[in-house]
C-alpha cells in the first residue's frame, strides 16, 4: 500500500472516531459518516475494519456502553433513562439489554455498587497500579472554564506502557515540524480505565499546535472544546494515575455536587512519564463537569 493511501485511510478513521466521540449522545448514522468522508457505507465499513481491526457498528456500541458505565457511577442523581439518552440510546429497554450483555448485570445493579468489584479486578489486572500505594483522598480540584486548544494527536489502543511508542512518534513528529519545546503535551482518556479493560481503553497522545500546522495521516488534529472543568494537580509514578482516577470517579465526583459530561478528561503534562526514563509524572488533570 502506498504511503499516500495509508495516510488517507488514517485520516478517514480519525475523522470517524472523532465524530463518534464528540456526538456519542446522538443517533449516529453510518450513511452520514460515510457521506462526510465521500465514501459509500460499504467502503467505510471495510476501511474502518482493515485499519482498526474492529467492526464500526460494534465500536459505536462499545463506546456508548463504556460511557454509560462510567456515567452511572458518577452521575448519581441521573435516572437510567437519562444516562441512556446521554449515550445515544432512544430506548431504555434496548439500553438495559445491551448493558447486561456487556457487563453481566443491569444498569440499576451496576449503579448501586456492582461496579466496585468490576473496578477492583480491573485495577488489579495492571501490575503497576496494583503495586501503587498512593492515597489521593482529600485531593481537591480548582474549578475553571477552559479555552479551546488546537492539538495534533496520535491515537493509541490500550492503556499500558506501550503508550510510550505513540508518544515517541508524536515527539519525533513535533521535532520534525518545528513545534516549540514548551508546547503543551496532552493525554486524553476516552474511556474510564478503572472500569474498562485496559487493553480496550482508547488513549490519545496530543501536543498543542498553532493554526498554521496541518497534520494528516497517522498524526491528525482536532480542537479540544472549551468546558467547565475540575482541575486536579498531581504528581507521582506510572501506575498512580489509575489509582487517582479511581479516587476521582468513585469518591470525589459522586460527592462533589457536580456530574461528569460525555467529553473525555485529559491530562496536561508538566512532566510526561511516557517521555522520560524515571516513569515520574507531574500533571494537571482536567475533568469536564456540569453543575447538579
Amino acid at each position: 500500500m502506498k504511503r499516500e493511501t495509508k495516510n488517507q485511510r488514517a485520516d478517514i478513521v480519525n475523522s470517524v472516531l472523532s465524530y463518534i466521540y464528540l456526538y456519542i449522545d446522538t443517533d449516529l448514522n453510518v450513511a452520514e459518516l460515510a457521506h462526510m468522508n465521500a465514501l459509500s457505507p460499504h467502503h467505510l465499513h471495510r476501511i474502518f475494519k482493515e485499519e482498526t481491526g474492529r467492526n464500526l457498528f460494534e465500536t459505536i456500541k462499545s463506546i456508548r456502553l463504556q460511557k454509560a458505565a462510567s456515567l452511572l457511577l458518577t452521575n448519581k442523581y441521573a435516572t437510567i433513562s437519562q444516562i441512556a439518552r446521554m449515550c445515544g440510546y432512544s430506548s431504555q429497554t434496548s439500553f438495559i439489554k445491551a448493558f447486561k450483555e456487556r457487563f453481566d448485570t443491569t444498569p440499576k445493579v451496576w449503579k448501586n455498587g456492582a461496579y466496585l468489584l468490576y473496578s477492583k479486578k480491573n485495577i488489579e489486572s495492571s501490575k503497576s497500579a496494583s503495586a501503587s500505594n498512593r492515597d489521593f483522598a482529600g485531593t481537591i480540584p480548582k474549578i475553571v472554564k477552559t479555552s479551546p486548544i488546537r492539538a495534533a494527536y496520535i491515537r493509541h489502543s490500550g492503556y499500558d506502557i506501550s503508550i510510550k511508542n505513540s508518544w515517541n512518534r508524536l515527539y519525533a513528529w513535533s521535532l520534525e515540524n518545528g513545534i516549540p519545546e514548551n508546547a503543551r503535551q496532552i493525554g486524553f482518556h476516552h474511556d474510564n480505565p478503572t472500569i474498562t479493560p485496559l487493553s480496550e481503553c482508547a488513549y490519545i497522545a496530543a501536543i498543542e499546535i498553532d493554526k498554521d500546522i496541518q497534520p494528516h495521516g497517522t498524526v491528525a488534529y482536532f480542537e479540544i472544546p472549551a468546558s467547565l472543568c475540575a482541575v486536579f494537580s498531581i504528581s507521582g509514578k506510572y501506575g498512580d494515575v489509575l489509582r487517582f482516577m479511581q479516587y476521582v470517579y468513585q469518591i470525589w465526583l459522586p460527592g462533589s455536587g457536580f456530574e461528569a459530561k460525555t467529553l473525555p478528561p485529559y491530562a496536561i503534562y508538566r512532566k510526561n512519564h511516557f517521555l522520560n526514563e524515571t516513569g515520574e509524572f507531574d500533571l494537571e488533570f482536567y475533568l469536564p463537569i456540569s453543575v447538579l
